[in-house]
This record gives structure tokens, C-alpha cells and sequence, in this order.
């Protein structure tokens, strides 16, 4: 039902579209784009909406596809290449590409997709008027993080002590980090802060933090979604993430915005911009749905029963 939405809503745009818009069908726009890690899911989405908007790669679109390989330290050269590059837009999915984006370039639009608070991490000033080269979607993730320390605190009532596993090259962790500890003060549960500089990081990580050091752990969705849960799993560690992914891998639960809705609405924030609109000139939107997964596969296996009052919500329980 969804797909036969959009392809309606697409046909619709493409009706719609001004004469001087139709005026460029020759042109072959060369779009760059930026990734930290892993482009799945984000690159099958976004490819296949703009097909839906009329986009042929080869034809009228080309893609410049640069990924840091989570090594977010290569982000801003890979941003001063696509730049050289004279793409015409960049689109940066997630924080750390975003603001590596951000100072490549004050003139070529920018598409954020699914990057997280954008004021705070300074991508915007305003997220009503952007009023500079960069516009999207955003997850929201702050504030669903802090969310996850309430689930985790009614699946765990005993819980006193929950780690923050935060992604310390990525600007965003620092309201991810506030939102945990202001929801653990309110709950109390004491929020201790992991700092994760790079990926080898992770395993004496997740190792000291088991044997029962803490009753939990949240993990920043900048992190590698596969390695974080695989470690939380073998450490026998209850986790959670804002990110959809991280109970595929095997997390407990995710807390998240529905990365489909903002991928494709990245994508049709890119067709706006190809077609004349100013980014300054389109507000940054939010999540326009949020979900609630459970794996009960995980909580099987940790030992760990789920109240029927959150599986009752949850939109997805994998079991």
C-alpha cells in the first residue's frame, strides 16, 4: 500500500512539474554522495525513489558514491573530492558526513539525510528557515535515545546502572548524551558515558562492561549497528539503539525513526533542489514515524522477559 502511494504521489509531482523544470530534461545532474559506513539501507531506497520520480541512472542522473568505511577521519577529503568534482548536489547521510559536507562547501546544496539534531550539531541555524546550502531530514535521535532508557528501565526494573556506548568522532554525541542522563535522572538510573574513538574501541569496551559492571547498554546508531549488538549479545548485555538495524543484528530493542520515510523523503528533497528550490528556503523536517521493535529472539537468549505492556506497542516483534 505504501509503494502504490508513492508511485501515485510521484506521478502526481511529475504531473505537476513547472515548464521551467521540464525545460532541463536533456541534463545529466551529477549527484554526489556521502556515507560513513555501510550505505544499506539508505542507497537501495533512495535509488529506487528517485526511479519513481523519473530518474534514470546513466540518462538524466549520475552518482558520485564515496563511503569513509567508518573511519569518519576520511570524511572531509572524500567531501573536498566530490566537491572538485562540481557535483550538483551532495547528499550526506548521517552527522559526521553532514558536517564534513558543510565545510566543503558554503554553495553547492547539501541533503541531509538522516543526520540528527541539526541545530545542536550546528548544521543549521534554524530548522523552520536553514537559510544556507543545506537542507533534509532529521532523526531526531536524541530524543529517542532517551526514550530507550524508559524501555529499557520497564524491561529491566531492577536496572540502576545503564552505559551510553557514544561514537566520540561523531558531534553528535554529545546531545545523545545528554538526553540519556537527563531521562537516567528522571529514572533513576546513573548513565555512564563509553567514549568509542575508533572501531578496535569496541571490543574492551563491551568486555569490561560485562559481568554485570552495568545492567545495560544504549549505543549511538553512528556506531557500526552489526559489531555493537554482536558484542552486546556475547557479553550477555540487554541493548538498545535509535536505529531500525540494530535489532536485525541482534540488538534487544530500537527505538527509532522509520529510516524508509526518511530516506525517501531525502530523495525528494534532492528532486525539489535539482529542480530550482532553494535548500535555505525548505525546512528541515523530522521523523514523520516512529517505531518500536523488539527482538525476542535476543531477549531468549539473555534471559530476559519483555512486559506484555511493551510488546503491546511495539510495531514489530521479531521472534
Amino acid at each position: 500500500m505504501r509503494r502504490r502511494h508513492l508511485l501515485l504521489a510521484a506521478g502526481a509531482m511529475a504531473a505537476a512539474m513547472p515548464v521551467d523544470a521540464r525545460a532541463q530534461v536533456g541534463k545529466v545532474f551529477r549527484v554526489g554522495v556521502l556515507v560513513v559506513g555501510q550505505p544499506e539501507p539508505f542507497w537501495t531506497v533512495f535509488r529506487n525513489t528517485l526511479k519513481d520520480l523519473g530518474y534514470v541512472e546513466g540518462t538524466n542522473i549520475v552518482f558520485e558514491f564515496r563511503s569513509a568505511e567508518f573511519v569518519p577521519a576520511r570524511l572531509d577529503a572524500l567531501a573536498a573530492e566530490l566537491v572538485a568534482l562540481k557535483v550538483d548536489a551532495l547528499v550526506a547521510v548521517q552527522t559526521p558526513a553532514a558536517l564534513a559536507a558543510k565545510k566543503a562547501t558554503r554553495t553547492i546544496p547539501v541533503v541531509l539525510a538522516g543526520v540528527g539534531d541539526a541545530v545542536a550539531t550546528g548544521l543549521v541555524t534554524s530548522l523552520a528557515r536553514p537559510e544556507a546550502n543545506l537542507t533534509g531530514v532529521s532523526t531526531a535521535t536524541a530524543e529517542l535515545a532517551g526514550k530507550s532508557v524508559e524501555l529499557l528501565k520497564e524491561i529491566l526494573p531492577a536496572a540502576r546502572r545503564i552505559a551510553a556506548i557514544a561514537n566520540a568522532p561523531d558531534p553528535f554525541h554529545k546531545p545523545f548524551l545528554e538526553q540519556l542522563e537527563k531521562a537516567g535522572s528522571q529514572g533513576g538510573v546513573a548513565i555512564e558515558r563509553v567514549m568509542i574513538e575508533r572501531e578496535a574501541d569496541l571490543e574492551p569496551a563491551f568486555a569490561r562492561l560485562g559481568g554485570g559492571a552495568v545492567d545495560a547498554v544504549i549505543v549511538q546508531p553512528s556506531l557500526s549497528v552489526a559489531i555493537t549488538a554482536a558484542l552486546a549479545l556475547k557479553h550477555r548485555l540487554p541493548s538498545a539503539s535509535a536505529s531500525r538495524r540494530f535489532t536485525d543484528a541482534g540488538g534487544l530493542l530500537a527505538y527509532a525513526a522509520d529510516i524508509q520515510h526518511l530516506y525517501r523523503d531525502s530523495a525528494v528533497y534532492l528532486d525539489k533542489i535539482l529542480k530550482g528550490a532553494k535548500p535555505g528556503d525548505l525546512p528541515v523536517q523530522g521523523p514523520i514515524q516512529i517505531e518500536l521493535v523488539i527482538n525476542l529472539k535476543t531477549a531468549k537468549v539473555l534471559g530476559v522477559t519483555v512486559p506484555q505492556s511493551i510488546l503491546i506497542r511495539a510495531d514489530e516483534v521479531m521472534e
